[in-house]
């Protein structure tokens, strides 16, 4: 199995497909319109790249995917073709159009956060054995593992705010042994809390309306024209534009 992928550059010179071999393991999951992961160039350096075709063999010497990132569907793919073909640009900016808000580049990807999480690092029995003991004597130290107890992965900021101790307090008991601070990934959804269904079209003025069906009657008749949308600030040309461009595609 061999999938034809365009690179994920902007140089003219890649504007082209690439032939590699899809593993076993990937081959369930790789079609048309996937973003992948390859080696390219000297380096071996993995690039972004997309699946455009898929076929049987190849008359190259191949290397494989490495990885699956994000999967679109065909019809974006025919569709950014289309669009790269009408104006004079790269496929891969087209679809780079359609990929998840935050996914779109290597360089600008939305990352992963990363904060400090606080954890018991002694178990709770020796904890509680030396409290007795009177190793622990401060309240405030107490108040904290008692906390912690009950809600560990907590940030030191959540412990100062409900349970009245200082920054200091949770130091002293990360320095005894008793608490630990971890790297904790908190997982960044550009799409929550986003309310995401269906697109139709939005109802277009009736400037709007005239000027859509001026550009549709060339399109129709297959006249070439030239027009020009006059509109001022936050009048929504581009929305016309577009509304254009994705009815005469359809």
């Amino acid at each position: 199995m061999i999938a034809e992928v365009i690179i994920n550059r902007t140089a003219k010179k890649l504007n082209r497909t690439f032939d590699y071999g899809v593993p076993e393991e990937l081959k369930d999951f790789i079609t048309v319109g996937s973003k992948v992961l390859v080696p390219f160039g000297k380096g071996e350096k993995l690039e972004e790249a997309f699946v455009v075709n898929i076929k049987e063999k190849t008359e190259y010497e191949v290397k494989n995917i490495k990885k699956l990132e994000e999967n679109l569907n065909s019809k974006q793919i025919e569709l950014a073709r289309w669009m790269a073909k009408r104006y004079f640009c790269n496929v891969s900016d087209c679809i780079k159009l359609m990929l998840t808000p935050g996914t779109r580049s290597k360089e600008k990807k939305m990352q992963d956060k990363k904060i400090q999480a606080v954890y018991l690092k002694k178990d709770i029995e020796e904890i509680e054995s030396d409290i007795e003991s009177g190793k622990i004597k401060s309240e405030k130290q107490k108040r904290v593992i008692d906390f912690v107890k009950s809600n560990e992965g907590v940030t030191i900021p959540e412990i100062e705010m409900l349970t009245d101790c200082s920054r200091a307090i949770v130091k002293t008991l990360v320095k005894n042994g008793y608490l630990e601070l971890l790297d904790k990934k908190i997982e960044r959804d550009p799409l929550k809390n986003k309310n995401i269904g269906r697109t139709n079209f939005l109802k277009l003025t009736k400037e709007q309306e005239n000027a859509f069906m001026q550009v549709k009657e060339a399109i129709d008749k297959n006249i070439y024209k030239r027009f020009l949308l006059y509109g001022v600030t936050g009048s929504r040309k581009n929305g016309s534009i577009f509304t254009i461009n994705t009815r005469s595609y359809k």
